[in-house]
């Protein structure tokens, strides 16, 4: 069964957004982005700068092709890619013990370390750039479909900004508690 165009068109957008937004992050700060990606420890010295360079076009890239259907399908894919690469990176300094480095997805403004809840955001957000890859069956869009595609990417994106803010400001609202 294909789904409606709606679901795709709508997961489509908001993983557009997070990508534009991530890469306007990395854009306007790219020396951090840069001590970011080394942080990592996955990539030889030589390559850091080069991969933080290149990242944020690429994210830039995949955004708009997102948005042009007939480039959905495998910006989708290459958006899911980008999404469990960065989860893989984030699950492989887990593994090494290595919390205290910062993931490098809340931009120059804030830091986040990196915790296993990380893994299960991008979860969701590869589960969506999936969505955003299916096929919808075939139906004319009028007005009111347009009104509900921006208003399911705009829920989808509150709720994303809400647990992203949750998640980057639970190490501080834990030490301020206690814990």
């Amino acid at each position: 069964m294909q789904p409606d165009p709606i679901f795709v068109i709508a997961a489509a957008l908001a993983v557009a957004v997070i990508l534009a937004s991530a890469a306007t992050h990395k854009l306007r700060a790219p020396a951090r982005f840069a001590n970011q990606v080394e942080d990592y420890q996955l990539l030889p010295r030589g390559l850091v700068r080069p991969v933080s360079r290149v990242l944020p076009f690429i994210e830039v890239a995949v955004a708009f092709a997102l948005l042009v259907p007939a480039s959905r399908h495998a910006a989708a894919l290459a958006a899911a890619a980008l999404l469990a690469g960065y989860a893989a990176a984030i699950a492989i300094n887990l593994w090494r013990g290595r919390r205290d480095i910062d993931c490098g997805c809340a931009g120059p403004e804030q830091a986040q370390p990196i915790r296993p809840v990380l893994l299960a955001r991008n979860a969701v957000l590869v589960s969506l750039a999936l969505v955003a890859s299916l096929a919808p069956h075939s139906r004319e869009l009028g007005v009111f479909d347009s009104f509900v595609v921006i208003a399911a990417a705009a829920v989808a994106l509150l709720i994303y900004a809400a647990a992203d803010g949750l998640m980057a400001n639970s190490p501080r609202l834990l030490k301020l508690i206690g814990r």
